[in-house]
C-alpha cells in the first residue's frame, strides 16, 4: 500500500470535497428533469442548481461532515496499517473509499431534497406548472434561481 504524506493525504481530500461539490450539482441536475416543450413559456421555471448548491446554507456543514467522515477514515487506517499485508491495506483502503462515497451519497441527498421542496414551493408561489435546470435551457423561462436561493436561507 502506498504510505501517505501529509500533502498527499491534503490533496486527497480536497479532490474528495471537489468531488462532494461536483456530484451534488450532477445529481441536482439529473433529478431537475428534461425541457418541456408542451408547456408556455410563461409557465415555465428554470433554475441553475449549481448556483442554489453552492449558495446552500447547509453546504459548509454537509462538506464538514465528510471532512470528519475522510479525517476518521485516515485516523483508522494510520492505526491499523502497520500490522496489515499489501492486500489487506487494499482491502481496507476499498473499504474506506465505499464508506466516503457512502456518507457522501448521503449528504448530497440531504441538500437536494431541502433544494427541491424549496423549488416547488417557489415554483407554487409564482404559478409556474415546470421547472427545470437553467442548464438545459437555450431560450425563455421565469428564473426562479434568486428566489430558491433567498428562501433557502430563510430556513
Amino acid at each position: 500500500m502506498i504510505k501517505l504524506e501529509k500533502k498527499h493525504v491534503k490533496i486527497i481530500s480536497v479532490l474528495i470535497a471537489l468531488v462532494f461539490i461536483g456530484s451534488v450539482v450532477a445529481l441536482a441536475l439529473t433529478q431537475s428533469g428534461g425541457i418541456a416543450s408542451a408547456a408556455p413559456s410563461g409557465t415555465v421555471g428554470v433554475v441553475d442548481m449549481a448556483q442554489v448548491m453552492m449558495n446552500h446554507p447547509d453546504r459548509q456543514s454537509a462538506e464538514d461532515q465528510l471532512k470528519a467522515t475522510i479525517d476518521e477514515v485516515e485516523k483508522n487506517f494510520k492505526e491499523k496499517e502497520a500490522g496489515m499485508s499489501d492486500q489487506e491495506k487494499q482491502d481496507f483502503y476499498m473499504q474506506s473509499q465505499q464508506i466516503i462515497a457512502n456518507k457522501e451519497s448521503e449528504l448530497s441527498e440531504q441538500l437536494l431534497k431541502k433544494v427541491e421542496e424549496i423549488v416547488k414551493q417557489v415554483a407554487d408561489a409564482k404559478g409556474l406548472s415546470v421547472v427545470v435546470a437553467k442548464a438545459a435551457v437555450v431560450y425563455g423561462g421565469n428564473d426562479i434561481t434568486q428566489d430558491v436561493i433567498s428562501r433557502l436561507a430563510k430556513k
